[in-house]
């Protein structure tokens, strides 16, 4: 059985919207937005004769 104070430390974490965090977020958004440009920039060829 955990310590009661390890329980009370992850209560308040999950409490306060713990997990990932920022980072997490600010990778998975960059990625998006860097697929995203990467796409147009390769597609943008194929229109062109």
């Amino acid at each position: 059985m955990p310590h009661p104070s390890v329980l009370l430390a992850v209560s308040q974490e999950a409490a306060h919207g713990g997990g990932p965090g920022w980072i997490l977020r600010t990778v998975i958004v960059v990625g998006v937005v860097g697929a995203a440009l990467l796409a147009w920039f390769l597609l943008r060829g194929y229109g062109q004769d």
